[in-house]
C-alpha cells in the first residue's frame, strides 16, 4: 500500500511538472503549485511566497486553507491584507526568527513537527491566529523555491499534514524531498515566466522608445505613434463585446492581445527613416530650410539694379531724370508684386491653375547677373551633382530654374524584385528628389513633389520590411500584416499594396480606422486647425461611402461610443460638439 501511495506521489510530481511547464498564467501557475504540494502531502493548508522586488521581503502570492474555508490571492481574486514578512529588521540583521524568512535566507528546507513545540522560531502570530479561530496550526513544512541560479525567488509553506483518517500529522521524511523536487520545478517554471514577462516588458518599453522618438522628430506627427494604438484598443475590445452582428464571433486571446499591441505600436516604425524635412515641408521651396529666402535676395538684387541703372540714367543724362525715376519706380513696383506672387504660390494654400503656373514661368524668365562662383563653399554630396564644365561668373541666370543639379537621384539603386516579391503597388520615382524651383513652385496642390509623396508614403513599405526582417516568435508573426495595412482602402486604391476589404485582417483594418481618426481630431499638428468631432466623423463617413473605410467597422465604431470615449480623454473642450451619430450612419435602403 505504501509503495502505491508512493508511486502515486510520484506520478502526481510528474505530472505537475508536465503542467507546470505549460502554464503561461501567473496566478494559475501559482495556484497549480500550493495546490499539486497540497495535495502530495494531504496538508490542510499552505502558502506561497514570492520573494519581493527589492528582495528584502515575502510577499504573499497565494493562502488556502481547508478547514478554515479560506482561499486568497491566485485566481480567487480576493487581496491578501497581510504586509509582505521583512527579510531584515531596521538595523539590517536577518530574520530568523520567522520560519518562512529564515528559510528565505539560509535557502534550506524546515520541518517542523509541532509549531507549539519549537523555540527556535517565533510562532507567536500562529498561536494568536489559531486562539482567534479556534484552529491548531501544527505540523510545517517550509520549502525554498530556488531557480536555475541557485538564487531563492519564493518559499513554500505547507501546513498539517494529514493521514488518511484526516488527523493532523507530521510531514513525513519521505515525502520532503518530493516537495523540494517540486519546488525545483516550480521555481524553473516562475523564474521562466518572469523571464518572458521581463522580455515582454523591455519590448514594450522599446516599441514606446521608438514610437516616442519618431512623434519626436515633428511636431507634425506629435502623440500619434501612442494614440493610434489606444483607437485600436478600444475598437477592439468593442468588437469583443459584440454579441451580435458581424463581430459576434469576433474574440481576441490573451496572446493576440498582445500581438496587436505590438503591432499598433510599431505601425509606423518606418518613420525612422523618412527625413523631417520631409514630414514638415511646409511651403514648396523648403528642404532643410526655406529656400524662398535665396529667391527674394534674387529679387533685391534686381531691385539694386534698378536703382543702379537710375543713377548711372542720370549721371549719363541721356534722358529727363523724371522720365528715369518713373521707370525705376514702375520697376520695384513690379519687381515687389511679382516676388509677392512667388511667395504665395510658394505657400501652397491656393490651387495652381494653370494661369497661375503660367504667370510663374514667365517671372522665371527674368535674369539677373551671378558674379560670384556658386561651387564654392558646397558639400561632397552636392559638388557629386555638378558639372565641371558649368561656366564661370559672371553669368547670366534666369530668376527661377529648374538646373540638372537640382535632381537628386537614388544612391541606391532601389530593390524593385523585393518590391515585386512583398507585393507593393507603389513604384518609386525615377529620381529621390527633385529640388527644381519651377518643378516644386508649380506644384497643384499642398507643397509636396511626388518624389516627396513617394518618400513620405515610403514609411508604411519600410514598416513592413523593418518588421518582416525581426525574427518575430510564433505568436507574433502576424505583427508586420496587421501594422502594415493601415493606408490600404477597403476598394484596393489605397498602398502599399492595394490590397481590398477581404485580403485584410479584422485588426488590419481596425487599425485604417482608428489612424484616420486620429489624424482628423489631431490637434498638435501646425499645419491644420483642430477638426471637431462633428468635422471628423463627417469627412470618415465620405470615406465610408467612398468604399475607403471598412463599413462594419465603422457602425461598430460609431455605435459603440469609441469615438466619443476617445474625444473625452484626449480632445481639446472646444472640439467636442454636438454629435447625433445616425447622420453618420448608413441609410437604409428604400424598399422598391
Amino acid at each position: 500500500m505504501a509503495a502505491s501511495s508512493q508511486e502515486q506521489r510520484f506520478r502526481t510530481l510528474i505530472e505537475l511538472g508536465i503542467a507546470l511547464s505549460a502554464e503561461r498564467n501567473h496566478n494559475r501557475l501559482m495556484e497549480k503549485i500550493l495546490l499539486g504540494a497540497k495535495s502530495m502531502t494531504n496538508a490542510d493548508g499552505g502558502t506561497l511566497y514570492l520573494i519581493t522586488d527589492n528582495k528584502d521581503g515575502l510577499k504573499f502570492e497565494i493562502m488556502l486553507n481547508d478547514t478554515l474555508d479560506v482561499a486568497m490571492g491566485g485566481t480567487t481574486g480576493k487581496p491578501i491584507p497581510f504586509p509582505p514578512l521583512r527579510l531584515h529588521d531596521d538595523e539590517g540583521n536577518p530574520n530568523h526568527k520567522n520560519v518562512s524568512s529564515y528559510c528565505a535566507l539560509s535557502g534550506t528546507t524546515v520541518n517542523i513537527a509541532d509549531a507549539y513545540d519549537v523555540d527556535k522560531f517565533d510562532f507567536t502570530g500562529t498561536k494568536a491566529f489559531d486562539a482567534k479561530t479556534g484552529y491548531r496550526s501544527k505540523s510545517f513544512l517550509t520549502v525554498p523555491l530556488k531557480n536555475y541560479e541557485n538564487e531563492v525567488i519564493g518559499v513554500l509553506q505547507l501546513i498539517n499534514a494529514r493521514d488518511k483518517k484526516n488527523n493532523v500529522v507530521a510531514f513525513g521524511p519521505d515525502i520532503t524531498p518530493l516537495i523540494e523536487a517540486l519546488a525545483s520545478q516550480a521555481a524553473v517554471a516562475l523564474d521562466n515566466q518572469r523571464l518572458i514577462e521581463a522580455q515582454k516588458h523591455l519590448f514594450k518599453s522599446f516599441i514606446q522608445v521608438i514610437a516616442g522618438s519618431i512623434d519626436a522628430k515633428s511636431p507634425y506627427t506629435g502623440g500619434h505613434c501612442n494614440r493610434v494604438p489606444t483607437i485600436t484598443f478600444m475598437l477592439a475590445e468593442a468588437a469583443c463585446k459584440s454579441t451580435e452582428g458581424p463581430f459576434a464571433d469576433f474574440m481576441l486571446t490573451e496572446e493576440e492581445w498582445y500581438e496587436l499591441e505590438v503591432s499598433a505600436g510599431l505601425h509606423d516604425c518606418g518613420k525612422v527613416v523618412t527625413p523631417e524635412y520631409i514630414v514638415d515641408k511646409a511651403t514648396k521651396l523648403e528642404t532643410i530650410y526655406n529656400r524662398i529666402h535665396e529667391v527674394r535676395m534674387r529679387f533685391e538684387v534686381l531691385k539694386r539694379d534698378a536703382v543702379v541703372d537710375y543713377l548711372q540714367g542720370v549721371i549719363a543724362g541721356e534722358q529727363p531724370e523724371p522720365e528715369l525715376k518713373a521707370a525705376m519706380d514702375a520697376r520695384l513696383a513690379q519687381l515687389d508684386e511679382d516676388f509677392a506672387f512667388i511667395a504665395e504660390c510658394n505657400v501652397g494654400g491656393e490651387f495652381m491653375a494653370p494661369e497661375r503656373v503660367e504667370r510663374m514661368k514667365q517671372i522665371a524668365e527674368t535674369t539677373w547677373v551671378r558674379t560670384l562662383d556658386d561651387q564654392l563653399g558646397l558639400s561632397i554630396d552636392e559638388m557629386r551633382r555638378r558639372r565641371p564644365d558649368e561656366p564661370k561668373p559672371p553669368v547670366v541666370e534666369k530668376l527661377l530654374g529648374d538646373k540638372p543639379w537640382h535632381v537628386v537621384p537614388h544612391e541606391v539603386a532601389l530593390d524593385l524584385e523585393q518590391y515585386d516579391a512583398e507585393g507593393f503597388n507603389m513604384r518609386p520615382c525615377e529620381n529621390k528628389y527633385n529640388l527644381g524651383e519651377i518643378y516644386n513652385l508649380g506644384i497643384g496642390r499642398g507643397t509636396l513633389t511626388a518624389e516627396d509623396r513617394f518618400k513620405i508614403n515610403e514609411h508604411i513599405t519600410q514598416t513592413i520590411l523593418m518588421l518582416k526582417a525581426l525574427p518575430f516568435p510564433k505568436n507574433l508573426t502576424r505583427v508586420a500584416e496587421w501594422a502594415g495595412g493601415h493606408h490600404e482602402k477597403m476598394d484596393g486604391t489605397g498602398y502599399p499594396k492595394g490590397l481590398k476589404r477581404d485580403d485584410m485582417s479584422i485588426p488590419a483594418r481596425m487599425m485604417a480606422v482608428a489612424d484616420i481618426f486620429e489624424a482628423l481630431t489631431a490637434a498638435d499638428r501646425p499645419y491644420k486647425k483642430p477638426k471637431t468631432l462633428s468635422e471628423s466623423l463627417k469627412i470618415m463617413s465620405f470615406m465610408v461611402k467612398d468604399r475607403h473605410i471598412d463599413p462594419e467597422l465603422w457602425e461598430l465604431f460609431l455605435h459603440s461610443g469609441v469615438w466619443k470615449t476617445y474625444a473625452e480623454q484626449y480632445l481639446r473642450p472646444e472640439q467636442i460638439d454636438e454629435v447625433d451619430i445616425n447622420n453618420y450612419l448608413p441609410k437604409p435602403a428604400v424598399p422598391a
